[in-house]
C-alpha cells in the first residue's frame, strides 16, 4: 500500500481555529475591563449625589433654623463619604414681606467632589441645589 502524500490541511485549519479562539478571549477580557470601569464611576456617581445630598438635607435645615451661611464646607472624615474631600454648601436668601408678614426665601446649592477633575480616574462631581421657604 502506497503512502499518501500529506498535505498539512489539518495543521493550517488547528492554527486558525486557535487563532480565533485567542481573538474572541481578548475581545472578551477587554469587554469585561470596560463593565468594570463603567460599574465603579456609576458607584462613584452615585456616593457623590449621597455626598451632596446630605450636604443639601444641612443647608435645608439650617435655612429652616433662620441660619444661612454664605458658603460652608461639610468635612465628611469618620463617615462612609469621606473620600469627598469637603461638601460645598452656598446659600444665599432673598427676603421680602407678603401680606405684612416677613418671608425668605433661600437658595441653597450643595457640590461633592472626591479629589480635582483628571486627578483619578474614578472622578466624581455631583451639584444640587434647592430652593426653601420660610
Amino acid at each position: 500500500m502506497p503512502r499518501a502524500q500529506q498535505a498539512g490541511f489539518a495543521l493550517v485549519a488547528a492554527m486558525f481555529v486557535i487563532i480565533i479562539i485567542a481573538l474572541v478571549i481578548a475581545a472578551m477580557m477587554r469587554m469585561a475591563g470596560n463593565q468594570h470601569g463603567t460599574n465603579s464611576l456609576a458607584i462613584q456617581q452615585a456616593r457623590a449625589y449621597q455626598a451632596a445630598r446630605s450636604g443639601l438635607e444641612w443647608g435645608i435645615s439650617s435655612a429652616l433654623a433662620g441660619t444661612c451661611l454664605p458658603s460652608k464646607t461639610l468635612d465628611m472624615t469618620g463617615s462612609n463619604l469621606s473620600e469627598f474631600d469637603g461638601v460645598r454648601v452656598t446659600c444665599s436668601v432673598n427676603a421680602y414681606s407678603e401680606d405684612g408678614a416677613a418671608v425668605n426665601i433661600y437658595q441653597l446649592t450643595a457640590t461633592a467632589q472626591n479629589g480635582t477633575a483628571g486627578s483619578r480616574p474614578d472622578y466624581a462631581y455631583r451639584r444640587l441645589s434647592a430652593t426653601v421657604e420660610n
